[in-house]
């Protein structure tokens, strides 16, 4: 799709104005094009993405950016659903695929990158997150699926870039160019915060638990929308929603199932009738509510009755006091499924997130920032979020310490996907969040 980029002398002279007088551009719009399609094709699921932290490590060190590891602000006690043996897998597979030795080693078994620009000259702190991670899922190999057809899918079986993790990286990648080109122009600091495990609002929260946000007067983030219009930025979205994730397991005893069924304790009936009684939560009457049984494994073989499952689940309401009551109601329906059965119930919480409100001011500049972004055609105010994201409790803690916060969209949805589900997306979006974060950069740290 780099031929959206090829329009000739209108787009070169909306490329010279884009910018105010006297910053600089270093950053082409096919190089963001490029990385972006790099980090497709080598996508990382939460807490194993120790190549992606090479790689921003890389860029950014390069630019002139001081690097803080995982292990330097994340919380290891504080870390939730991470398979140990699949990270120590991914950063194998990392040092075989050239990763820098030195940042994995400095990573150990913790991914992740807080990369800091500080002028020297007084000013505010401004941070942005990033997310890191990709989603288990197998990428179509369908024609019409634009990286299958272009030669940039996954290679890596069962994971892909969906959500567009990819494309917030690649723009991260060209604003530590542009705050390099313009340090002189610059003031204050600029952290850019790259978060692992966002899917499943896992990364977060450990990060909370760590200094790192101390002393941050604005934190920014935003989010390439799949399913909104090309062309339209949605300055400050509403309706996020509070999220649980919880993983229930169910401790049976095995026994034959011809011989001596009796004396066996099924987990698998346990955790089924679970599954069903979680779905059947309530909706409430004070606002949305969203429940899901994403995942359920159970049992041994066919002539054994089981004796072990395991149960994933989701719960999501849109303020606190109504998750609160989900996720409650949950763990009771749960253990009551399984006390029924005769069988043990542990559960963990493995993510979470809360709902957020952006700080008007910062929407206005983000209204204002995006008018000047190429290929913006229209700006919207707000639109239902509908959704989870864990940078709200980066961001509820920065508001929380006088600081402020804000979120925003960048409509990608490509014309011949609309009102149906994609993970295609407009690759011109890139160059429109790339310039609203230039532009929000300018006038947060301009001297």
């Amino acid at each position: 799709m780099t031929e959206q980029f090829d329009q000739g002398a209108a787009v070169e002279t909306n490329r010279m104005q884009h910018l105010l007088p006297g910053w600089t551009d270093p950053v082409d719009p096919g190089m963001l094009v490029k990385i972006r399609r790099q980090i497709h094709r080598n996508p990382e699921p939460g807490w194993c993405e120790f190549e992606t932290t090479a790689l921003m490590a890389r860029i950014f060190s390069e630019a002139g950016f001081e690097l803080k590891f995982g292990p330097e602000f994340i919380a290891p006690e504080f870390i939730r659903g991470r398979d140990v043996q699949e990270a120590a897998r991914a950063k194998s597979r990392a040092a075989a695929e050239g990763a820098d030795a030195q940042f994995l080693e400095r990573m150990g078994d913790c991914p992740g990158l807080a990369a800091t620009y500080d002028t020297g000259r007084p000013g505010r702190t401004l941070a942005i997150r990033v997310e890191l991670d990709a989603i288990y899922m197998d990428e179509p190999s369908d024609p019409s699926h634009i990286p299958a057809r272009e030669g940039f899918a996954s290679s890596r079986p069962g994971i892909m870039h969906a959500c567009g993790h990819d494309g917030h990286l690649a723009v991260a990648s060209g604003l530590a160019k542009f705050v390099a080109a313009n340090r002189d122009r610059l003031s204050g600091r600029i952290v850019f915060i790259f978060q692992p495990a966002e899917e499943g609002s896992r990364g977060a929260y450990p990060i909370l638990q760590s200094d790192l946000l101390k002393g941050v007067d604005i934190l920014l983030c935003a989010h390439l929308g799949v399913d909104i219009e090309d062309g339209l930025v949605i300055a400050a979205p509403n309706k996020f929603l509070c999220t649980t994730k919880i993983d229930f397991e169910f401790a049976g005893k095995p026994s034959h199932a011809g011989m001596q069924p009796q004396i066996g304790r099924n987990a698998l009936l346990a955790a089924a009738n679970a599954a069903i009684n979680v779905m059947g939560l309530p909706r409430h009457a004070e606002g949305m509510t969203r429940v899901n049984v994403g995942a359920l494994h159970a049992g041994e073989g066919r002539n054994v009755v089981p004796s072990h499952a395991t149960m994933e689940v989701e719960v999501r309401g849109e303020t606190a006091a109504i998750n609160r009551e989900l996720t409650d109601e949950a763990f009771m329906r749960a253990r009551g499924a399984a006390a029924s059965f005769g069988v043990e119930c542990r559960s963990r919480i493995v993510g979470e997130a809360v709902d957020f409100i952006p700080d008007d001011s910062i929407t206005q500049f983000v209204t204002v920032c995006a008018r000047r972004a190429r290929y913006c055609r229209k700006i919207g105010p707000t639109m239902p979020y509908n959704g989870s994201d864990d940078g709200t409790l980066l961001m509820r803690r920065v508001q929380e310490s006088g600081g402020r916060a804000g979120y925003f969209m960048v409509g990608a949805a490509l014309p011949e996907h609309t009102g149906e589900a994609a993970v295609d997306f407009d690759e011109r979006a890139l160059v429109t969040l790339y310039d609203t974060y230039a532009h929000l950069i300018t006038a947060f740290l301009s001297c």
